[in-house]
């Protein structure tokens, strides 16, 4: 995480700059390299989301191009929910690290370690679905354990101890349900969370923020898609949103 950390610290920003692009090849390529380019200088990481890639007949190449267009110094989370047994995810890894230049991925935890540890390399980030913020009729995530607590939890649990193992790894956590967000931090108070949610979705910034911010001010990533690529100038949106977030922090670090 020494690669967030430091960029955190650097531009006092939790802002994560979310990159789902639409629309034909020409006008997503154009209007990436905006979003870039705008919210740069207050990005504390950027997340393309593969699937918005991988639909496109050359999305590699431009997901490849993408990332290298981001700054030196900011990392890049790709968002690909992989989650598969080892030595499939070991396959994973290498597209995400090696051929994309990836500074960290999501990953699903359904199968366990194997799914996870593959992604663990040093100097890389592991962010480990927990409460995601979409709300199905069915979801695995809030099944009642006999033990107590939820399946959400046993993904943070499994996550913890991964992290105190190899470093690195943090949860995925929604801001669309702000108790859930305080219940996994009590489990997993020092990690990092990645925070969709917040905008489009319904997610409540402020309380998501007080539920989820460590005591040093930091710990959260709160990521924004939809409202940065729809804005007239991102770059002011993105200003706006990190003057928001700041508000909230007890440290400004």
């Amino acid at each position: 995480m020494e690669k967030l950390i430091h960029r955190v610290q650097d531009a006092n920003t939790l802002l994560c700059v979310g990159l789902d692009p639409v629309g034909d090849d020409t006008q997503a390529a154009h209007r990436l390299a905006e979003v870039i380019d705008q919210t740069s200088g207050y990005a504390a990481a950027f997340k393309p989301n593969l699937a918005f890639f991988l639909s496109r007949e050359d999305g590699v190449k431009l997901l490849r191009e993408t990332v290298r267009r981001v700054p030196a110094g900011i990392p890049v989370i790709l968002d690909g929910k992989f989650g598969d047994i080892a030595n499939t995810a070991d396959h994973y890894a290498r597209f995400a690290y090696d051929v994309v230049g990836a500074d960290g991925v999501t990953v699903n935890p359904y199968m366990g370690d194997d799914a996870i540890v593959p992604f663990a390399r040093p100097g890389k980030m592991v962010f480990v679905l927990a409460k995601t913020s979409n709300q199905p009729v069915h979801s695995l995530q809030d099944v009642a354990l006999t033990r107590g607590g939820y399946l959400s939890d046993c993904a943070a649990g499994v996550a913890r101890q991964l992290d105190e193992e190899h470093g690195g790894i943090g949860l995925v956590v929604g801001a669309t349900n702000a108790a859930a967000v305080a219940r996994l931090r009590s489990l997993s108070p020092e990690q990092w969370f990645l925070v969709p949610g917040v905008g489009a979705q319904g997610g409540d910034l402020a309380a998501t923020l007080r539920a989820g911010l460590r005591p040093d001010g930091s710990g959260l990533l709160i990521n924004t898609s939809r409202a940065l690529w729809q804005a007239a100038d991102a770059g002011a949106t993105a200003r706006e949103l990190v003057a928001q977030i700041n508000q909230f922090r007890p440290v400004a670090v």
